[in-house]
């Protein structure tokens, strides 16, 4: 999902688009593989940290203890974050910009710190994978349009870091719900493990009617954006892309929440998440279709 989401980004909307890019397509492809190591490392330490907890909650898929050492699993882990940082020093210097390299250190802090201590923290856990996710969208803005911005193209480059910041803000707030579904569907296994998640903290009623609210403001958010930024420019393909593939689905979960209790309907509910952030990240493929059809027959 995530080398999918930063290749459609660049090559289905920023490459349509007539700006110039900082990255040679080579190095766009280092970016996106230093990113996917960087999360493949994070996925290996919270297997790590979560054999217990997952022996619990699904023990079909552990593999750490069995077709694999812990240590083992632990060196994979370092090999995978030495080299997704070292590539990311890499970029930041081919950008002249050495700095940016303190991104892809804190992006495996943070995911360390949720493995061993954050994803505890009622609600906190949830906030930083959510974020996270929002920080893969918009390290493409950081990196291939930030450096070429100039003075003469800055206004032009604004607006498309915005639709990449309204695109990280859609994948965060669905990812954030999506966590906390997660959260009621592995109580059980949480629970023993003494975690504070936000289930166990305040009940699973309780939790699944605050997943409903926070659903409930990306629905609205998407209306709104709908009307002002597809219906009204004549992107009536996409605007249908959208209420059909995004807002339906949103509904849907809005809908069901409210009659989910067994294990097995949470982890539905968040299977419909994950297709409404896939479904809705394709969407900028949409919007320049949408509007190659709008030139092609003006």
């Amino acid at each position: 999902m995530l080398a999918f989401m930063q290749v459609l980004f660049r090559y289905a909307f920023l490459k349509q688009q007539d700006i110039p890019l900082a990255l040679a397509d080579w190095q766009y492809a280092l970016l996106v593989l230093s990113t996917v190591l960087l999360a493949a490392a994070g996925y290996v330490i919270n297997n790590i940290y979560d054999i217990a907890t997952d022996t619990i909650n699904k023990p079909q898929d552990v593999v750490i203890g069995k077709g694999i050492s812990e240590t083992a699993a632990f060196n994979i882990y370092i090999g995978l974050n030495v080299t997704g940082v070292a590539i990311g020093f890499i970029l930041a210097n081919i950008i002249l910009r050495p700095t940016f390299a303190s991104l892809f250190i804190l992006i495996a802090s943070l995911l360390y710190f949720y493995s061993t201590t954050l994803k505890s923290i009622m609600i906190l856990g949830n906030f930083v994978v959510a974020a996270l996710l929002a920080i893969s969208v918009l390290i493409i803005g950081v990196f291939d349009l930030f450096p070429a911005t100039t003075l003469e193209n800055k206004a032009q480059m604004a607006s498309f870091f915005s639709i990449l910041t309204d695109y990280a803000l859609f994948a965060f707030m669905i990812n954030f719900v999506r966590e906390i579904v997660k959260d009621i569907e592995d109580m059980d296994g949480d629970y023993n493990q003494g975690m504070n998640t936000l289930p166990i903290a305040i009940g699973k009623n309780r939790a699944a009617k605050i997943a409903l609210g926070f659903a409930i403001i990306p629905f609205i958010l998407c209306l709104l954006y709908i009307n002002k930024y597809f219906f009204e420019n004549n992107l009536f393909i996409v605007t249908f892309y959208t209420f059909a593939f995004v807002l339906a689905p949103l509904l849907y979960f809005i809908v069901k929440i409210f009659s989910a209790k067994t294990k097995n309907d949470f982890h539905h509910l968040s299977t419909v998440l994950k297709l409404i952030l896939f479904f809705g990240i394709l969407s900028i493929l949409i919007i320049s279709l949408n509007h190659q059809y709008l030139q092609n027959h003006a």
